[in-house]
């Protein structure tokens, strides 16, 4: 796996990091130009299908490998794959120059509609309005989606607003969610000029 380049600078557009606690043992891998491709292992069944879902509808490719204390619960697992997940991605994007930096979509499953908007900004900031009623998802509790969203906004440092317009069932809820989050991604990383985009000159 190549070495983590320092943040901030890659013009390939592609990035390895590695993050090892008494918690968890991450490596990541983030390619924005791959076509959809991943492989992935969290150890949490559900996990792996939304970030399966993330690299496809994201159009990037992405490898996760976790081992994590899941003998205690999801909880450390799932806020520390979005930490490495959010570096990943934040180095990957280099000086994010000539990217369109916002994205917007509101992604259906059957009855449920999620709405998802991203600043590639520089500045971290989450509003997360996703309401499962279910406590888990296979093995995945739904209240460590918020912190997996956490960690990774904060670390990629870009602002999203993820928002549930309708939806009954919770698988469909969290899977639209995760499904509108990377066809946001997929809008705002993509590269359509030069220059940052920002009046500052700047982002961040």
């Amino acid at each position: 796996m190549p070495r983590p380049q320092p943040l901030d600078a890659n013009p390939g557009r592609s990035a390895s990091v590695s993050r090892k606690t008494r918690e968890t043992d991450i490596s990541v891998t983030w390619d924005l130009n791959a076509p959809g491709t991943s492989r992935i292992d969290t150890g949490i069944g559900f996990l792996d299908h939304m970030l399966e879902a993330l690299a496809k509808h994201s159009a990037t490719g992405l490898t996760v490998s976790c081992k994590g204390d899941l003998h205690i619960d999801g909880h450390h697992t799932s806020e520390d794959v979005g930490i490495v997940l959010g570096q990943a991605l934040r180095q990957a994007l280099g000086d994010r120059a000539g990217i369109e930096r916002f994205g917007h979509i509101a992604c259906p499953l059957d009855e449920a509609l999620v709405e998802a908007t991203i600043d590639i900004s520089g500045r971290p900031w989450l509003s997360y309005h996703l309401e499962p009623k279910a406590a888990r998802l296979g093995t995945w509790d739904t209240d460590l989606i918020p912190e997996f969203f956490g960690g990774l906004t904060d670390q990629a440092r870009i602002c999203l607003h993820l928002r549930q317009l309708a939806g009954r069932n919770s698988h469909h809820i969290v899977e639209a969610g995760f499904k509108a989050f990377a066809r946001a991604l997929r809008q705002a990383i993509a590269v359509t000029g030069s220059g940052v985009p920002s009046t500052k000159g700047v982002l961040g």
